[in-house]
């Protein structure tokens, strides 16, 4: 579970650079390139690394309309814009592994946790889980009815 966990720290800093530099789109998604690492840092990486990670962002990327949206109706006081870069793109990534993904949404929620944990203020993760904790009742109803 290490290589997941890696490759979904290497998406949320690619995500993050690219919604800094407004270029949060899949048409400036190059395969294969994370900002944070250097050619050498890359080539080290492990096969199932890179491709995870490249699966979950370019996933990410392609479904943003659809998971922006689901931010913003569990975002009940902060607007999607006002949401601070790092916890905005860790919400964007666990929401579109609850939707794609065969990981159990108690795992993703609890590795959104550790990212906001490593990478935002120590109080946000309380944030990110109850929007990611409300999303994953919402789809558990949704299973149940259809």
């Amino acid at each position: 579970m290490k290589t997941r966990h890696i490759a979904r720290e290497l998406v949320l800093q690619a995500l993050y650079e690219m919604d800094v530099r407004g270029e949060l789109s899949i048409s400036n998604y190059k395969p294969n390139y994370f900002p944070c690492l250097d050619e050498n840092e890359m080539d080290k990486l492990e096969d199932e690394v890179k491709i995870y990670a490249t699966s979950l962002l370019m996933g990410t990327l392609e479904s943003l309309e659809e998971v922006d949206a689901y931010i913003s109706e569990f975002s009940f006081n902060r607007p999607i814009d006002r949401i601070s870069v790092v916890d905005r793109n860790i919400l964007r990534l666990s929401i579109y592994s609850m939707l794609k993904s065969d990981v159990h949404p108690h795992i993703i929620i609890d590795e959104a946790v550790k990212l906001s944990q490593d990478f935002s203020t120590q109080v946000n993760y309380k944030f990110i889980n109850g929007i990611l904790d409300s999303f994953q009742k919402k789809l558990s109803l949704e299973e149940k009815f259809n």
